[in-house]
């Protein structure tokens, strides 16, 4: 049964990091363009990849941890890599929450009004697009961070 937690905990951390990754990489993508209709087209993507894998890989992630701990025997709260890893998580879901999910609707929204024929804010979608960009990293360099502690398991 370990075996099997474990496969469903890294299968949902893949799923997990790779979208979030690969959104990164599609509004950089669309930024290049300039284009309001393809940035807003590339917010409904991000958005909606946040639906289907995102939030569900936060819960498989988390009870399969859970789960997996608790058939090795593992204690979570004083298991120092798992409760430092459910901490760095915890901050990454924060700011998922409360920054980027809000901000990438504040941009589509941006995106959008400059395709109804109104006057493209490029640069109020810049600025915001900042504050996205760093809430962002947050939320990918602490879920990395709490990957790394999961593998290496350092005894500190």
């Amino acid at each position: 049964m370990y075996l099997v937690l474990k496969s469903l905990h890294i299968v949902a951390v893949v799923l997990f990091l790779g979208n979030i990754i690969t959104g990164l990489f599609w509004k950089a993508h669309a930024d290049r363009t300039g284009d309001p209709r393809i940035i807003a087209h590339t917010f409904d993507g991000i958005i909606r990849s946040d639906r289907w894998f995102t939030i569900p890989g936060v819960v498989l992630i988390v009870g399969s941890g859970v789960a997996t701990a608790g058939n090795a025997g593992m204690p979570i709260l004083t298991t120092g890599w798992i409760w430092q890893s459910l901490i760095l998580f915890g901050v990454s879901g924060l700011a998922f929450m409360l920054q980027v999910a809000p901000l990438q609707v504040r941009l589509r929204g941006l995106a959008l009004a400059g395709t109804a024929g109104g006057q493209w804010d490029a640069q109020g979608y810049r600025r915001l697009s900042r504050r996205w960009e760093f809430w962002g990293a947050v939320a990918t360099i602490t879920p990395l961070a709490a990957l790394f502690l999961m593998v290496v398991k350092p005894a500190w």
